[in-house]
């Protein structure tokens, strides 16, 4: 009966299912691809010195100062960049920016489920393309018509990176639709496609502070292409909140990218471990997908991944289990501290 106030819209939605956060003490929390590391110092000193009585007054509405030092970061002018209430916030408006075409948009079978989401609120047609049998995106299977792209690099759940000669492919097969580059975990061992904004008109990168830089609880996220795209994506946001930034989240975010010295070591501290972890992992019979992100993809072929995700939680470690064709067998492992990173090996070892 509560549903009849429902509009009709509303009643197909088949929302986004988060990662689960328990609120269990001692946990080893290795499902949601959180940085094992704190936040800069320097950016938590920023977002300290933020908070206080100008709190009464709204922030700027462009957020600037997080677009200038954006620029800066990447080497592109300040109108290029666009910033937002996290990247899911970000891809909510490219989708309704640009997706919303006569021709279904295209995104791998096997990728972040956000995308099947924002197609059914914006009433967006798609279609979806299946991995290859190494679990990699084929270029060429991107060549057919379409109402634009996006996918993940490196992909998620599995991992892998795209080089940017592929991506450079997929861009001049589809001159004419924008190609959306979802670098969530980029910072992992992958090159950035921002560099090659300024050749291609229809390229827009997304990325997130959440992952590599530890800001996860902050909700930053950003988009960088050429100026119209970029007013376009300030044309949704206009229509949709002025003040998705808070002053808080802008100063953090300004700091974050200041501090690129403590930003490279917590990176390179990840991929160190994600190259333990996978090394501990293959020794223990599984079979592991090249990552060039913050966790791996891993199935075991005498071991049920539902039962080893069960047998896991026992020993109060959580990984991520995706009940979903062709990656049922396989668990998602957030690369933890080294110390997270042993205590899950050493539970697979009296488990398997």
């Amino acid at each position: 009966m509560s549903q009849n106030y429902w509009s009709p819209l509303v009643k197909t939605l088949v929302p986004y299912t988060p990662g689960e956060q328990p609120k269990v003490a001692n946990l080893i929390k290795l499902n949601t691809n959180e940085n094992p590391y704190p936040p800069s110092p320097l950016a938590l000193q920023a977002m300290q010195q933020a908070v206080g009585e100008g709190l009464r007054l709204y922030p700027d509405p462009d957020a600037s100062g997080l677009k200038q030092a954006i620029a800066d970061y990447y080497g592109v002018e300040r109108q290029q960049v666009f910033v937002g209430n996290g990247s899911d916030e970000v891809l909510a408006h490219a989708f309704m920016a640009f997706f919303k075409q006569n021709e279904p948009i295209l995104f791998p079978d096997i990728s972040y489920s956000f995308y099947k989401v924002y197609a059914g609120l914006y009433e967006v047609g798609y279609k979806t393309v299946p991995l290859n049998e190494q679990f990699q995106i084929a270029v060429e299977d991107y060549q057919q018509p379409n109402g634009g792209i996006i996918f993940p690099n490196p992909n998620a759940p599995t991992g892998c990176l795209l080089p940017l000669a592929a991506i450079e492919q997929i861009l001049q097969a589809n001159p004419n639709r924008v190609v959306i580059v979802d670098e969530a975990y980029i910072d992992f061992g992958g090159q950035t496609a921002i560099r090659l904004v300024h050749q291609y008109p229809q390229l827009l990168v997304v990325q997130t502070l959440s992952k590599s830089r530890s800001l996860a609880g902050l909700r930053i996220g950003l988009a960088v292409g050429q100026a119209h795209l970029i007013d376009a994506l300030e044309r949704v946001k206009n229509s949709f909140n002025s003040y998705p930034m808070d002053k808080v989240a802008i100063a953090g975010g300004v700091a974050a990218f200041e501090d690129t010295v403590y930003f490279q070591q917590t990176c390179q501290a990840i991929i160190n471990n994600r190259t333990w972890l996978t090394t501990q992992l293959e020794q223990l019979g599984f079979d592991v997908l090249p990552s060039a992100a913050n966790f791996v993809f891993a199935r075991h072929p005498q071991q049920d991944a539902a039962q080893l995700a069960l047998k896991l939680r026992e020993q109060a470690i959580i990984v991520r289990h995706f009940k979903l064709p062709r990656i049922e067998q396989f668990l998602r492992i957030t690369v933890g501290k080294a110390e997270d990173n042993q205590s899950l090996v050493t539970a697979l070892q009296a488990i398997c």
